[in-house]
């Protein structure tokens, strides 16, 4: 099992930061990896209950990956879980604070791999690093657009 804890302080509000964090449309945008959105809701804002599906490359081979907002607190916390995929269990947890004007962002992440020993294997050697640098990567540019005026292109002000 691997447990990813990324803590990440936004000079933005924490309306403007929870909602940037469900855009679909920024998340596409953000060229973090080779994804399109093909089902569910597939751009604007998700929400409660909603589903997406994500198909995207890894190391030349397609993969999908579905979730659902199983738990949705607007503005302090959302959970997206995976209803199907390539992983034996993925959930994602969005939590958001104000701290003095800012607000903190905490993603955590618990995933495993399948296939018992050997999916262990690769989630020490390989998964837990690539899956903490792509939500690092998330997170600094969710901070990115939030501190500039650039959020206004996802968010209506």
């Amino acid at each position: 099992m691997v447990n990813i804890r990324i803590a990440t302080s936004i000079a933005a509000d924490i309306t403007r930061c929870f909602d940037l964090s469900r855009s679909i449309d920024l998340h596409l945008k953000s060229g973090l990896q080779a994804e399109e959105a093909i089902a569910g809701v597939t751009t604007g804002l998700i929400g409660a209950g909603e589903q997406l599906t994500w198909r995207a490359k890894v190391f030349g081979i397609r993969v999908k990956h579905t979730t659902v907002i199983s738990d949705f607190q607007p503005p302090r916390y959302f959970q997206d879980k995976m209803v199907s995929g390539v992983f034996h269990h993925y959930c994602h947890d969005h939590y958001f604070s104000d701290q003095n004007g800012a607000t903190q962002m905490v993603d955590i992440v618990e995933l495993s791999a399948p296939l018992g020993f050997l999916g262990w294997a690769v989630e020490q050697v390989w998964l837990r690093q690539y899956m903490t640098d792509l939500i690092e990567r998330r997170a600094r540019h969710i901070k990115q657009v939030a501190e500039s005026q650039v959020w206004r292109r996802y968010l209506r002000a």
